[in-house]
């Protein structure tokens, strides 16, 4: 059986995640005259999975993505028995903070739910910059890659293991630079479910492409930095 101290640390953590990252999109990048932008939401994911990783990273191993959990299995990184119990962590995580942005949200003037109030993710009228599904498709599927070969060799055995929550919160960083405007940003199957589940409607539709080219490209980055790149036993 999984520690379940583990399966905290994971649900914690998504939990953070979802909630500083779509948190920061739905309060402060709306806010009149001051909004963040698109550069201070992708800094909010990053800091996110930087802080979390430093504060559990040692209990878990810092996933809080299903993406993550299933490509470092593909890696050789991670036992299959721990794939679903972490995935069902994080799930749980994100759901709760998709539901604790929702009770924070509805407290103000006006505010009322609808498609993209929760920061979910989505393509064609769904996408920020209306783009097509096999565009979305592509961009989540290669940056999840990406993802998984920086996570792989920042916490390769020959790197600087200190470092590594650096380098893959401005990984992720860059990713949102790169694709809010395209999907709003997935790479996560947990961060995108929370909020499509309290949102439902359209992003609740259009939610099984991010789990389905998330859990492709993860496994693909996985699958690279083992063969391709890691250091031989």
């Amino acid at each position: 059986m999984t520690d379940l101290r583990k399966l905290c640390a994971e649900t914690f953590g998504t939990f953070w995640l979802v909630f500083g990252g779509c948190g920061s999109a739905i309060y402060a990048a709306a806010y009149p005259g001051l909004g963040i932008g698109f550069a201070g939401v992708s800094l909010a994911f990053g800091l996110t999975v930087l802080t979390m990783a430093y504060a559990v990273g040692h209990i878990s191993g810092g996933h809080f993505n299903p993406a993550v959990t299933v490509g470092l299995w593909a890696g050789g990184r991670f036992a299959a028995k721990d794939v679903a119990p972490y995935v069902v962590a994080q799930v749980v995580g994100a759901i709760i903070a998709a539901f604790t942005l929702y009770c924070i949200a509805k407290g103000a003037p006006g505010w009322e739910l609808g498609a993209g109030k929760l920061a979910s993710n989505g393509y064609d009228a769904a996408s920020p910059g209306k783009f097509g599904l096999g565009t979305a498709f592509l961009v989540e599927v290669l940056l999840t890659a990406f993802f998984l070969l920086i996570i792989m060799g920042s916490t390769d055995r020959l790197a600087t293991a200190a470092a590594a929550p650096i380098a893959i919160g401005l990984g992720l960083t860059l990713i949102h630079l790169i694709s809010i405007p395209i999907t709003n940003t997935s790479v996560n199957p947990a961060r995108s479910t929370g909020p499509a589940l309290v949102e439902g409607g359209v992003a609740l539709h259009q939610l099984w492409l991010f789990w389905l080219a998330p859990l492709i490209g993860g496994v693909l980055g996985g699958l690279a930095y083992r063969t391709l790149l890691a250091e031989p036993d």
